[in-house]
């Protein structure tokens, strides 16, 4: 079974709001075509929560794979001038032959609100022993660009693109596109879940809905919402005439930022996690 360049939601987790146009393409960029007064008040919207999330299988397509359970768990903390983010999760595939393969991360951020700095540390283990562990500090210039240098593997350094979005970035401008009624942003994205750098993404996002009456949980009262697919490409993959992304990522996003669907697609198999708790924590202001 392969197994995926990230199992992380901070990247879904995946993009704008540029009023004067209703539809199209957005130009990549750290704030994508969005005006100052936009992003401050889509930074704004931004609550600090904890989801906690159950696992389970989606689709199969004939992979072998029988059953997916697990759990995860998501913080977001506002951390005035950045946000530190945390996202444990556990995941048990079953085959058809009811051999179980666990897989255990723990993934950790601190992004600068202004996408400038991203330090982050990933450690994932399988069936008890570690098999993946990055860590490392990403600087950005204002356009994006920068570079990422690596604590784990030691001494690695990797260039990032003009244009480059980090993962809370990413879910700002995500929710303002949906709000300005885009459709479409397709932008390189760093998340630190891998030592491979940058990857490409696009995003299709889909119609804005108004708020519900009677919202399944709490946090959820008076947002509106939208759904969202972003899929990762490797980086200058499409250059190349690659049409097939590496794994997607589906997600039905509130405007304060909340994630209460998400359906991680790995091409042999998907995850489907639907929130079960969400709980807001204390500002760090």
């Amino acid at each position: 079974m392969a197994q995926p360049r990230r199992l992380t939601l901070a990247a879904a987790f995946c993009l704008l709001a540029v009023p004067a146009f209703a539809q199209g393409p957005v130009t990549a960029g750290p704030r994508a075509g969005v005006s100052e007064e936009a992003l401050s008040a889509g930074i704004a919207r931004m609550v600090a929560h904890r989801a906690a999330y159950r696992l389970d299988l989606g689709e199969a397509r004939n992979s072998g794979i029988a059953a997916v359970r697990g759990a995860m768990v998501f913080d977001v903390a506002d951390a005035c001038e950045g946000w530190a983010t945390r996202q444990r999760m556990t995941m048990t595939v079953t085959d058809r032959d009811g051999q179980e393969i666990e897989t255990v991360s723990d993934y950790a951020t601190y992004e600068a609100k202004d996408n400038s700095r991203l330090r982050f540390s990933l450690t994932q283990t399988t069936q008890g022993a570690v098999s993946s562990r990055v860590s490392g500090e990403a600087e950005l210039n204002p356009d994006g660009s920068g570079t990422i240098r690596y604590a784990e593997p030691a001494g690695k350094e990797e260039a990032l693109p003009t244009g480059t979005l980090l993962p809370m970035r990413h879910t700002v401008l995500a929710v303002e596109a949906a709000r300005a009624g885009r459709r479409l942003l397709a932008a390189p994205l760093f998340d630190g879940t891998s030592d491979e750098g940058p990857q490409d993404t696009t995003t299709i996002i889909s119609a804005w809905t108004a708020a519900s009456g009677s919202p399944r949980l709490p946090m959820m009262a008076g947002q509106a919402s939208g759904r969202m697919r972003i899929a990762f490409f490797e980086r200058g993959a499409g250059a190349n005439g690659a049409s097939q992304p590496e794994y997607e990522v589906g997600l039905r996003y509130f405007e304060n930022g909340v994630a209460d669907e998400i359906i991680m697609d790995f091409g042999e198999f998907s995850v489907s996690g639907q929130a079960l708790e969400l709980s807001a924590l204390p500002a760090g202001c």
